[in-house]
């Protein structure tokens, strides 16, 4: 009997200076190829309860500023809240578009120029709402030693995919959304179609 090939690997590590403090950064891959990255901050005992932020890439916002998603603001303000509480984690997942792609993603979003909001463009070139998986999150916060968790997010599916995977979500705490003229209407479909929780007096 041949023994299961694991889907995914811990690659290494390294110091990563960043505007906001000296974070570490770990590389993870899976059995297709596909990499991902955490990002670290300062440094906890087995059983601390861990902030923590899943966060999906976004080339457009995260390294191009680009102002019509969240996605950038979120990033950056994660990052700043793990360093203001002292020690943190982001899960960064290669899975862009909601799993889409890149290029899928440009697609969709020509679509939402001529009148489609995020999930109808998604679907119009046939793909679902949200294609993302998270399953590579528990070997990550194995890895990091992460055992319980604050999770940063405005997504409950993210809590019910920690909680299906068997990591202790101690609380979930909302993470600023950073709205803009250019993606309110973004937001609002966020929130009444894929169930992000936001202030309801946020679309007034």
């Amino acid at each position: 009997m041949t023994s299961k090939q694991p889907k995914y690997e811990y690659i290494s590590s390294a110091k990563l200076p960043t505007r906001m403090g000296d974070f570490r950064i770990h590389g993870f891959v899976e059995l297709s190829g596909q990499e991902h990255v955490a990002l670290s901050y300062g440094t906890w005992n087995e059983g601390d309860v861990v902030p923590i932020r899943i966060h999906s890439e976004c080339l457009t916002g995260d390294a191009l500023f680009s102002t019509r998603c969240d996605c950038g603001y979120q990033l950056e303000k994660a990052m700043q809240n793990v360093v203001d509480h002292g020690f943190g984690v982001i899960l960064y997942l290669r899975q862009e578009g909601r799993g889409i792609g890149l290029l899928n993603k440009i697609r969709a979003y020509n679509l939402q120029d001529s009148g489609m909001d995020t999930v109808e463009a998604n679907e119009h070139l046939g793909f679902d709402a949200d294609l993302r998986s998270y399953d590579i999150c528990k070997l990550m916060l194995e890895t990091l030693k992460v055992t319980k968790v604050e999770l940063m997010t405005n997504n409950p599916r993210k809590l019910k995919a920690l909680d299906d995977l068997g990591i202790e979500i101690v609380s979930r705490t909302p993470i600023d959304h950073g709205m803009t003229k250019d993606n309110k209407n973004y937001l609002k479909t966020k929130t009444e179609k894929l169930g992000h929780v936001f202030d309801p007096h946020l679309f007034d």
